[in-house]
């Protein structure tokens, strides 16, 4: 699957990153001095790279935690999020990392050490509980057997009660998961749109039904298990497709077992848009009923409200309130 291996001079001898290059014999390993001398680059073929992305190998010396609002959170007051990779293995048309990044390969940050240094300092700061989000620049689980970021980051956490971590994921894969005794503070939280509105859209993606199976695995095993609707996407038949979907979720996850549903509308920065419907001219996604509203792109006002309205009615037939987390936009 890795071909090329691009790695910055200056952790040649990390232990990380010679255990990773061990596993790619075959790879062509090309040296750098910073990653974004490769990643940053305008001018690059997101589309050719998507096909056969290298994996760059570097460390974060930027800030490694970022604040997110409460509203984007599902229940703490202190939100973070940090970013182990950037890029995902899946290719989703709505998804904002291809209008935000100039290039597919994957960038992997190997310096954990760094990372949960910064999370410790964070969570001893205060007394109320801390969340960190790991799934917003990447897919959590989905490049688990190269990264071994789980693999790492769960034990980590199991010595944190007041810190909290969310795997946000669309994979299928979860070995890391049982290689692992359960505990309270992680959620696993698995991102679902409705089975055909995914086939049009979410690209390598695994099967929905593989993913629900996937779900109730770990929910049978222990795990907190959440729902991430998120990006609500507007389709022929709406209310029937989120209405089967939630069902299908239901009938395969006894309600005790959830810990949390969150619900998003579609909404992307409009320079990221652009880009996007450039690199994908003839997207039906992108030829909705979408507005420009404070900056984003998101469907027209009217619609949005009554899509969110149709899925959280649809919801509280099915889960308590307290369950239910809708992700205030920002877009007005």
């Amino acid at each position: 699957m890795i071909n090329s291996i691009y790695l910055e001079n200056s952790i040649r001898e990390h232990p990380k990153a010679r255990s990773i290059l061990s596993r790619f014999p075959k790879a062509n390993v090309l040296p750098c001095e910073h990653y974004k001398e490769v990643f940053n680059p305008a001018g690059q073929n997101f589309r050719l790279q998507k096909k056969n992305p290298a994996l760059i190998l570097a460390k974060q010396t930027g800030k490694l935690l970022h604040s997110i609002p409460p509203s984007y959170g599902v229940g703490g007051s202190r939100n973070f999020y940090f970013s182990h990779l950037l890029n995902c293995l899946y290719d989703c048309r709505y998804c904002f990392l291809q209008g935000m990044y100039p290039s597919a390969h994957f960038v992997h940050f190997i310096n954990s050490e760094d990372f949960m240094s910064v999370i410790k300092q964070t969570t001893e700061e205060s007394e109320e509980p801390s969340w960190f989000f790991s799934g917003y620049d990447c897919d959590s689980l989905a490049l688990e057997s190269i990264t071994g970021f789980a693999g790492e980051f769960l034990p980590f956490f199991s010595k944190l009660p007041n810190a909290w971590l969310e795997l946000r994921t669309k994979s299928a894969n979860l070995q890391v998961l049982e290689n692992q005794t359960p505990f309270d503070n992680v959620v696993i939280a698995f991102s679902f749109t409705p089975e055909e509105i995914g086939k049009q859209t979410e690209w390598k993606v695994p099967p929905l039904d593989s993913r629900i199976r996937a779900m109730k695995k770990a929910a049978s095993m222990g795990w907190k298990v959440g729902w991430r609707i998120d990006p609500v996407i507007d389709s022929t038949d709406f209310k029937k497709r989120y209405e089967e979907l939630f069902d299908s979720l239901l009938c395969n996850l006894p309600i005790q077992q959830l810990h949390s549903v969150s619900l998003g509308a579609f909404r992307m920065p409009s320079g990221f848009f652009k880009k996007m419907e450039k690199t994908y001219p003839s997207e039906p996604l992108f030829a909705g009923k979408l507005e420009k509203r404070a900056g984003m792109m998101a469907y027209e006002k009217n619609l949005e409200k009554d899509r969110l309205t149709t899925c959280e009615n649809l919801l509280l037939q099915r889960i308590p309130k307290e369950l239910l987390f809708s992700c205030k936009s920002p877009v007005v």
